[in-house]
């Protein structure tokens, strides 16, 4: 599908790079045009991105709008995009929110607004071709593009302690993905040894169910998963997370958590689990206890922290858990959970970064103990953040609920004492969320909050326009659901064809 004989694909992952190129010629005085700018080319990318979605065909197998062009012929490198179900949600999911993270970004962000919107929009870039490309090398530059903004974003706009935090994201994310192109180099050269061709050495397609050697496949989905592993994060690769999310501006949070997290997820499901189906049963039990581990241990760790950020940070860490832990026990349910829950995860936890960066503009602080009555000033705000308060804890019939639900389906098909496990964090998940709102919320208006005087004020038409799609969205796809799995039924039952658990096409999970 072309627009003006332009690839849409490529049109996509493409215009925010061209935005960022006509900003960088705006002189540094216009701010004002820097903003439009940027927001405008944000919605062109979001716009893109639903035409193709309306004319995406989710009874189609295989890969859609696959664009090809030779890049480095001598060793088989591609440029190649293609769009599945499953990284259809997720370019939408990125588009929208960084849409909306612009938006956010426009009154907050005062100092060195046109580097931020270039780096902004170059991580959008970065962001959309992870989830396009179907070459393993072009994955690897995508991937690694995504780093630089993000380090940029924290490290200039962030908080206090933002070098540490920027510094410990960056060393952590860059040890893991140097291993994972060590491994697509050695699954690159086995293809060439096996074949005696670089032709397709690099095509995801052509390497996808190749029946490597089991060792390299070993070694190779070690490699990967570390790299995956720390982007999730999994435990007890986690410890990054935090201090990046605490530093980070409003803007960056939403990513971070929404759209970031969710590379290693769509790693694990996109690459580790067809390159090396093998490996990937030898690794699955210790990945299953890691990602319980971890949906315990972020719950736990969620209600004791003291900073708004830090909880709803410890909190992704165990929905994301819950990901993996769908991934990794290879049934239709729980791997149709884990997607669902990415997107209700993305669209949730971004919303509640927006709502701790609405007060935090008003107070400049995130300590729950100086907050306490917010009901009464601000009732909008209190009833926003209220709504995905309950969105996160996971109450049925909004997008929080269908996800969790379809793993601990899956889970208990795989083994009853792990649902069990699973099933429990459904307590701590509501006693951490609870626990935070009432203590913000509702009570007499606190002395810290008094003290500001005529600078509480409540939730402003753009914070509102902020929030209100993630809102609707959280509805539409707790209510219909089917909108989501129909998308994602045929990307599941490909990968799980190779585990013998796919799921018959068109059945219900």
């Amino acid at each position: 599908m072309d627009i003006g004989g332009l690839p849409i694909l490529s049109a996509i992952v493409f215009t925010p790079l061209i935005g960022a190129l006509l900003i960088a010629f705006v002189p540094r005085e216009r701010d004002d045009l820097v903003r439009r700018l940027a927001l405008g080319t944000a919605l062109v990318t979001l716009g893109l991105s639903l035409v193709v979605a309306a004319g995406f065909s989710a009874a189609q197998p295989g890969f859609q709008y696959v664009e090809t062009a030779d890049w480095i012929p001598a060793f088989g490198i591609q440029y190649k995009l293609g769009m599945d179900g499953l990284s259809l949600l997720l370019v939408v999911l990125t588009t929208t929110l960084t849409a909306i993270s612009l938006l956010a970004s426009l009154g907050p962000i005062r100092t060195r607004v046109k580097e931020y919107m270039i780096a902004f929009l170059v991580l959008e870039v970065g962001l959309i071709g992870v989830f396009l490309a179907l070459d393993l090398f072009l994955f690897y530059i995508f991937w690694e593009i995504v780093l630089v903004p993000m380090y940029l974003i924290i490290g200039i706009w962030g908080g206090a302690n933002r070098i540490y935090a920027t510094l410990k994201f960056v060393l952590y994310t860059l040890v893991g993905s140097l291993l994972m192109l060590v491994a697509i180099l050695a699954t690159a050269f086995a293809y060439q040894a096996a074949t005696g061709s670089w032709a397709g050495a690099f095509d995801f397609e052509q390497l996808r169910g190749f029946g490597f050697d089991p060792a390299l496949q070993f070694l190779a989905f070690g490699a990967f998963f570390l790299a995956f592993a720390i982007k999730v994060p999994m435990f007890p690769f986690h410890t990054w997370l935090p201090d990046a999310h605490v530093e980070a501006p409003t803007a960056g949070s939403v990513i971070l958590a929404a759209i970031m997290l969710k590379l290693g997820a769509y790693g694990f499901i996109r690459f580790s689990l067809p390159l090396y189906p093998d490996a990937a049963q030898e690794w699955a039990p210790a990945i299953i206890v890691l990602s319980l581990i971890a949906i315990v241990y972020g719950a736990i760790l969620a209600l004791v922290q003291p900073d708004l950020k830090k909880l709803v940070a410890y909190s992704s860490v165990s929905h994301m858990g819950f990901v993996t832990l769908g991934i990794f026990i290879f049934q239709p349910q729980g791997m149709q959970g884990a997607i669902v829950q990415m997107i209700s995860h993305g669209l949730i936890t971004g919303a509640l970064f927006l709502c701790v960066g609405v007060i935090y503009e008003r107070t400049h602080d995130r300590t729950i103990d100086k907050m306490g009555g917010l009901a009464a000033p601000t009732p909008v705000y209190a009833a926003i953040f209220g709504f995905f308060m309950l969105a996160s804890l996971g109450l049925p019939g909004l997008a929080g609920f269908v996800g969790e639900f379809l793993v601990f389906l899956g889970t208990f098909a795989y083994s009853p004492i792990a649902a069990a496990v699973a099933v429990t964090v459904m307590i701590l998940s509501a006693a951490y969320m609870m626990f935070m709102y009432q203590r913000i919320v509702f009570g007499e208006l606190s002395v810290f909050l008094k003290g500001l005087g005529h600078h509480l004020t409540d939730m402003t038409r753009v914070e509102l326009l902020t929030l209100t799609p993630l809102l609707a969205l959280t509805v539409i796809f707790g209510v219909a659901p089917g909108i989501l799995l129909d998308l994602i039924q045929m990307p599941v039952a490909e990968v799980l064809a190779q585990f013998g658990t796919a799921p018959a096409v068109g059945s219900v999970p």
